[in-house]
């Protein structure tokens, strides 16, 4: 899945911009394309994005492709660009400002960044600033959310033998000074296993409302329902409501 945006970077005079179009894929944080523009347009964000998917091989049914709700993301040419190729789209929910956080944390190391100006001089400034920043993003910047791994190292699979390397490393430093590590055995930071753009809610077994206790049929500190409660239960139950069967929920999800 990839994540795509535009940001405004200041340019040589007052009220005058430069805009930089960024594609990343958002379990690997790896920047797959980008460009700077004069102007924002759909026509621009339609050719980077058929350039990108092409560099990558995207193939039809591959690749989902999430985006707020700005006007080139929403767009005619970019939405008939992404069915021809076959790339699902999604968008974030209306009125919500954090439903692209992944594209939004990567413009925050960008403009947080030491070498970042406070104005670009000419757009080859820009372009010539973009080409070593997101080589340093790609291939030396070692990301929080990714244990402390570069983008490329887990985009193009190879966290794992990384991450036994660095085991190998603590594990010696733990045998030459144990007195070191105060909590013991030192591990490597962990990998991601999955991320999301929205986490599904945590939901109490069986759907249950807030408050609803669970009882297994072993529990054997209840005493069984009557068949006269059972019947005084049924009476309380709102004919207009709507039952949903089993096979019903099914269907729902």
């Amino acid at each position: 899945m990839w994540s795509w945006d535009i940001t405004k970077l200041l340019g040589p005079a007052k009220w005058t911009y430069f805009y930089l179009y960024v594609i990343l894929d958002i379990f690997s944080r790896y920047v797959v394309g980008w460009m700077l523009a004069p102007h924002e347009s759909a026509a621009l964000a339609e050719r980077l994005i058929a350039e990108t998917c092409a560099k990558h091989a995207i193939e039809p049914g591959q690749l989902t492709l999430h985006a707020d709700r700005g006007a080139s993301m929403r767009s005619k040419p970019v939405a008939l660009l992404l069915a021809d190729l076959g790339v699902t789209k999604t968008h974030s929910r209306p009125h919500v400002s954090n439903d692209n956080p992944f594209s939004e944390a990567h413009f925050k190391t960008l403009k947080y960044c030491p070498q970042f100006p406070e104005r670009f001089g000419s757009i080859e400034d820009g372009r010539a600033f973009g080409q070593d920043f997101f080589r340093w993003y790609n291939h030396e910047h070692r990301h929080s959310g990714l244990g402390f791994l570069t983008p490329a190292v887990v985009h193009f699979d190879q966290a794992a033998q990384v991450r036994d390397h660095r085991r190998e490393v603590l594990a010696a430093a733990y045998v030459a000074h144990p007195e070191r590590f105060v909590k013991g055995r030192p591990q490597p930071a962990d990998l991601p296993s999955a991320v999301w753009i929205n986490p599904p809610a945590k939901k109490t077994a069986a759907q249950d409302a807030p408050g609803t206790t669970i009882v297994t049929s072993d529990d054997q500190r209840l005493d069984p329902i009557s068949e006269a409660d059972s019947r005084a239960a049924l009476m309380m139950i709102d004919r207009r409501a709507t039952l949903i069967t089993p096979p019903l929920v099914s269907q729902c999800h």
